[in-house]
This record gives C-alpha cells, structure tokens and sequence, in this order.
C-alpha cells in the first residue's frame, strides 16, 4: 500500500487537466532566471564556466553535447540523496554537494539556461510503487503518487548525436559536503511571473529546432546494449540512468510492452508541460505536504540513494 496522509491537497481538475491545455509545441519554455533555478548565482556561474571549460578541452562544441558534458560533471559533483525539498534553489544543491533526482535535474536545467538554450519541463504524477524497490521496509511510507518535474530543452536540429559525449571518471567532486544548516522550504519561491519565450535565446527558430526531453540528450542508447533497463533501485537514480539506457514514459514502439525502457505503466498522469518547474510546483503542489518535508527532509535529505532502507 502506498500513503496518502504525507501528500498535500492537489487540485487536478483545471482546465490544463482535464484535456483542454495548450499542445505541447505551444508551451513556451525560457532562458530566463527563476526562484528555483537561480542561474546568475555565483556557484552556478562557476559551475557553467567549469562546463565551458571542459567542453572546449573535449571538442563539444553543440548544446547538445555541452549538455552531455554537464551531466557528466553532475554525476560526480552533487552526491544522489531522497531529498524532498523540489522547490530548493539550485544554488543551494550546488552548495550543498548533494540533490535528489529532481535537484540535479534542475540544476541541469540552470546551465542549459546560462548557456541560452530554453527548458521547460513536462508535469508527470508518477505512481509510488515505483519507489517501492528504493524503501521495500518502508512502503507504508511511500506517498501514492511522486510529482516529477522531467526537463526537456530546446535544441537545434541540427544538433544531432555527438557519440561518446557521456559522463566520464575525470569529472571528481566539487568540494566536501559542507553542513547543511536548515533545509527547509524557501519562502521565497513563489511565481515567477511571464516565463516566456526569451528573444535572444540561441535556438535557429521552430522549423529548426525542437524540443529534446532529457532522456533523449543521449540518443543511440539501448537497453540490451547498456546493461539493461532502468530499475530505479540501487545507486542509480533517473539522473544518471539517461545517459546509460533508454527511459521513455510514453511506450514509444522501440520499447513498448515489457521492454527495460517502458516506464508508462507507471505513468498515473500527464499534467501537461510548463515554461519552468517553478510554474509547475505553483500549480501543483509539491510531492509531500510541508508538516511531512519538514520531518522527512532531515532523514531523507542525507540518505544516499542505494543505502540500505
């Protein structure tokens, strides 16, 4: 059984969800700076100056690939925890050196938009069982649904397959893991007003881009050739999954029925796609209510992901 006593009240029935919302090509998404992914901060700068670096060294040389090149030093950089705090600035998580999948996710997000690509991210309420094999002594505990945020960027379409451009050893940590202080909600993350499309943003225009979920930034992945599919139990997260396998929501027909990558079967609701996760939370809530992030982020907040629960 899955708990619905941590989860907040969530209106689903608005127009967005009931059939009527915008299609998706029609959501805007945005280069611009928001509560949650606070991008002119100075360790996200730092962070993007590191990504130019080591993308110019490499020969990336397409967003694609710097994107490649980001996730790689995530990976190594900001250590997989359960946190629950999805509003959490991606300042903080820099800060921190430790994320859930949704942080990391945002950070990524935050470089994409230093580097003047657009995201926006798709609103996914994803069934709790699916974290079943992360908390098998403690499924009481696990809410009936997850809210998750899934990141897609607007890319040239000329910006096609780069090979090998993946996570490498090289990219180590960015520090030790400094105290943590309080990690509570941040107040200040309320709207952000017209997240609008950004006139100076790199893209070519609609009929030479398009938008590329984050599952897609590593084309050519399959499942039998990378290991299997995503499991989502152990020390891999969907963060580090997508540069591996194929993870797909939606049973395109490469991985329909029972293959590794089909995760729809866990797929409870599309809630449409939104100009930044800032819009999506405000909308929707976050996964837990606050009296449940409030005694859970303490816990969950430091449990590596893989840990023994």
């Amino acid at each position: 059984m899955t708990s619905r006593l941590l989860m907040p009240v969530r209106t689903v029935l608005t127009d967005r969800t009931r059939g009527a919302e915008a299609p998706a090509g029609d959501v805007p998404g945005s280069t611009r700076p928001t509560p949650i992914l606070d991008r002119e901060h100075p360790l996200v700068t730092a962070l993007v100056a590191r990504v130019l670096r080591e993308s110019e060294a490499r020969g990336a040389v397409t967003d694609r690939a710097r994107l490649q090149v980001a996730h790689g030093i995530l990976v190594t950089a900001v250590r997989p925890v359960y946190s629950v705090e999805d509003r959490r600035r991606v300042s903080r998580t820099l800060r921190l050196g430790r994320g859930s999948c949704s942080q990391r996710m945002a950070v990524l997000e935050a470089v994409a938009r230093s580097l003047g690509v657009e995201t926006r991210v798709r609103g996914l309420l994803v069934d709790g069982t699916f974290w079943y094999p992360r908390f098998p002594k403690l499924r009481a505990f696990v809410p009936e649904e997850v809210l998750l945020a899934w990141p897609e960027f607007r890319l040239d379409g000329a910006d096609g397959p780069t090979g090998a451009d993946g996570p490498t050893g090289a990219d180590g940590p960015t520090g030790a893991d400094g105290p943590t202080g309080a990690d509570g909600d941040n107040g200040a993350d309320g709207p952000t007003g017209a997240d609008g499309d950004n006139g100076a943003d790199a893209s070519t225009g609609a009929d030479e881009s398009a938008w590329v979920p984050i599952a897609e930034l590593f084309t050519g992945l399959g499942p039998a050739e990378h290991g299997g599919g995503f499991t989502n139990s152990g020390a891999e997260t969907l963060f580090e999954a997508v540069a591996r396998t194929t993870v797909d929501w939606d049973a395109p027909a490469a991985c329909a029925g029972s293959a590794p990558c089909d995760l729809s079967a866990h797929l409870r609701t599309d809630l449409g796609r939104f100009s930044s996760r800032d819009e999506l939370f405000d909308l929707h809530g976050q996964t837990l209510c606050r009296p449940a992030r409030t005694l859970a982020e303490p816990v969950l907040g430091r449990w590596s992901a893989g840990a023994a629960a």
